[in-house]
């Protein structure tokens, strides 16, 4: 091994996302999808795997985002120690019956069916007979006040948006939701499957597991005793609890469609073509190491840090002494989310300082960027425009800062600074001009780079954008190991386990007291 170089520890293979956000049209394509696929079932009306969130926005659930409140993710404590923010064993144990850190019911929304029979029952007159409402928890009539995307094109923002979390610090009052004047953009979220999840952590019985072949962090429904610490742990709140059955259930990142080396439903059915699938090493001994990094804005770094070059030769040696497959290790190379995040680091994670290491990236959007420079009437098409509109413009990069570096505006604003050299330096290439490479030297790019970047984000057809390698025939038993009984086998009624029927109660979903604000905390 030569000198200086540090030894590569315990290879492990997880499979990753990247979305690239200026392609998101806001259709909810995907989310309509996911939840015809997997929740459209009796006990998870309301539960939304993929949603697609307007930004400045409180999100779904409201202020999710808000851990001094929800108490998600993990911190360090006094000794530098990595421990959750929802407390240790005592805490927790305390807490098991009664838990004050979840979301009510009114944070997510009640869900409704319609009195349809109305329709053709009621008697003739001069009135048209109408739909209406009902709460299918109680059966009784309810109104409509929320839903996964109420905020959608920031319907509502005068009222809500000023109770996103992000929008925090002296910079925060000079955010204006006039529409003339404001930025938005659509963020498309589901779990995040981390390298350190919280929720796993967090489960009293062992029922939320990472998967050692390809790092999907799935329930065994069998061990879920409905105790929903994994739903306070989860700083994304992407864990719902099944009322009808008391389990807990998540995102799968379709692992079905994974291990037949085929893409997740909301890839394949993705409108924007934004979505980006691949293969990453990394070094399991070092995430531990890397997620207690002592200051939030080195933790971009220290993922980064744990991801390994699989083009290295003694990154390879090592991947095959842990038995990762010679084909998964030539999917790792062709990766278009190691290009991504770690080879042109254009992509960041969502919320780093929560300290899960979350595998679903983001490319940040330019457009906000964009709009700003015409609405102070320069010109998009020039990079000296946008360049210092980048470096002055402090809404919206805080905010972007805010979601993807830890407030580390240098970051985002590296990021921004490269695609619009990109993005300059293509169009004056696809004008059939030379193009001014001295502008991708200024943000670290060659011209080989750039025409490969711009064949990545802008023009990659599906098998470069999705490079997902199919599961091999000798792991097939450990794989559908836990995938046995599982308890949602019919429509909303739990499948036999072995007499251990776990229920929870409407109450269950707790409901916020009265006095509370519908986009603020309580």
């Amino acid at each position: 091994m030569p000198r200086g170089e540090a030894p590569v520890g315990r290879v492990m293979a997880q499979i990753a996302m990247v979305m690239n956000l200026d392609k998101c049209i806001g259709c909810h394509t995907c989310s309509v999808t996911c939840k015809q696929t997997w929740t459209n079932r009796t006990g998870v009306e309301y539960a939304w795997f993929n949603n697609v969130e307007t930004k400045p926005g409180v999100g779904y659930p409201r202020r999710y985002e808000d851990q001094e409140q929800w108490k998600g993710g993990w911190m360090l404590d006094r000794r530098g120690r990595l421990v959750l923010r929802s407390g240790g064993r005592v805490k927790r144990l305390l807490s098991l019956f009664s838990n004050p850190d979840l979301p009510s019911l009114e944070d997510y929304y009640e869900p409704v069916t319609y009195d349809y029979d109305n329709l053709i029952s009621a008697p003739a007159g001069p009135d048209m007979p109408v739909a209406r409402p009902r709460s299918v928890l109680t059966g009784k009539p309810t109104e409509i006040t929320w839903g996964a995307n109420w905020e959608d094109g920031l319907g509502g923002a005068p009222e809500n948006a000023g109770g996103d979390p992000n929008l925090s610090g002296e910079w925060a009052e000079k955010v204006k939701f006039e529409f003339e004047q404001t930025f938005l953009f659509h963020l498309p979220r589901l779990c995040e499957h981390c390298l350190n999840p919280a929720c796993v952590s967090a489960c009293p019985s062992g029922a939320m597991y990472k998967r050692v072949e390809d790092g999907i962090v799935l329930v065994d429904q069998d061990k879920c005793r409905g105790w929903r610490m994994c739903v306070t742990a989860c700083p994304y709140k992407k864990v719902y609890v099944n009322h009808a059955t008391g389990k807990a259930e998540k995102c799968t990142f379709c692992f079905p469609r994974i291990e037949a080396g085929q893409p997740t439903v909301c890839s394949e059915t993705c409108v924007g073509r934004l979505r980006y699938l691949g293969l990453l090493l990394y070094d399991a001994d070092r995430v531990g190491e890397a997620a207690a990094t002592p200051d939030e804005k080195d933790l971009l770094d220290a993922q980064r840090g744990v991801f390994l070059d699989p083009s290295d030769p003694r990154v390879i040696a090592a991947a095959r002494e842990s038995g990762i497959p010679e084909d998964w290790l030539e999917a790792a190379r062709r990766s278009p989310v190691y290009a991504l995040v770690s080879k042109y680091k254009v992509a960041l994670p969502l919320h780093p300082e929560y300290r899960t290491l979350p595998m679903v990236w983001y490319v940040p959007p330019l457009s906000p960027v964009l709009d700003a420079v015409d609405a102070a009437g320069g010109n998009q098409d020039d990079p000296d425009h946008v360049f210092a509109a980048v470096t002055r413009l402090r809404i919206p990069l805080e905010y972007l800062a805010e979601l993807f570096s830890a407030g580390d505006t240098d970051v985002v604003g590296g990021v921004l600074m490269k695609l619009t050299a990109l993005r300059s330096y293509m169009r004056e290439r696809t004008l059939g001009e030379e193009g001014d490479e001295a502008v991708l030297k200024a943000v670290g790019l060659t011209a080989r780079e750039a025409e490969d970047l711009h064949r990545l984000l802008a023009v990659a057809k599906y098998d470069d954008r999705y490079v997902v390698p199919a599961a091999h025939k000798e792991d097939a038993a450990a794989l559908t190991a836990m995938e046995n009984r599982c308890p949602v086998e019919s429509s909303g009624d739990p499948a036999p386990s072995d007499g251990r029927r776990v229920m929870l109660g409407i109450p269950t979903l707790r409901r916020r007291s009265p006095e509370t604000p519908a986009g603020g905390r309580p």
